[in-house]
């Protein structure tokens, strides 16, 4: 019976106590004062200086590579480009990221040349340092990252 009682107390303290916190609760809003600021976040500040196309057919050959022999178990690699031009740079408004969007042929070591579209990304390498590249080889996007026919590595 004492047990009963002890919680039966401790359950009128809970209630008690949610309800003056939820009185507390709806009080008004008040703006940040100077010292609950963020200081010096303005926010990013892109240069617009992004690579040219020719400059990320290595790290395209490289990481189709990479992503072929791991997840697909396949012995497919970029034996060389062709055609490799621009389509776009900052197809958007300025203030967002600095992209330069390219094209051209990607030939493979099975003898077909694929269509390969990219884009170099200012501040898109690992943690946002460097350039980064993003890619898609036209048939063979086997996860569907890009589907379809690669249309959202495209501006």
């Amino acid at each position: 019976m004492c047990d009963l009682a002890t919680s039966l107390k401790s359950l009128r303290f809970a209630a008690v106590f949610g309800l003056v916190l939820g009185a507390l609760s709806l009080t008004e809003a008040r703006a940040a004062n100077p010292l609950e600021l963020n200081f010096w976040l303005d926010g990013p500040r892109y240069d617009g200086r992004v690579a040219d196309c020719d400059r990320a057919l290595p790290t395209i050959a490289t990481q189709f590579w990479e992503k072929e022999s791991s997840f697909w178990n396949s012995s497919l690699k970029i034996t060389g480009f062709a055609g490799i031009h621009e389509t776009a740079f900052r197809p958007w408004q300025s203030d967002n990221i600095p992209r330069r969007y390219c094209t051209g042929e990607a030939m493979l070591s099975d003898g077909k040349a694929r269509k390969v579209h990219f884009s170099i990304v200012e501040d898109g390498g690992f943690a946002g340092f460097g350039q980064g590249v993003e890619w898609c080889v036209v048939g063979l996007d086997r996860n569907w990252a890009y589907n379809p026919v690669c249309r959202a590595a495209k501006p």
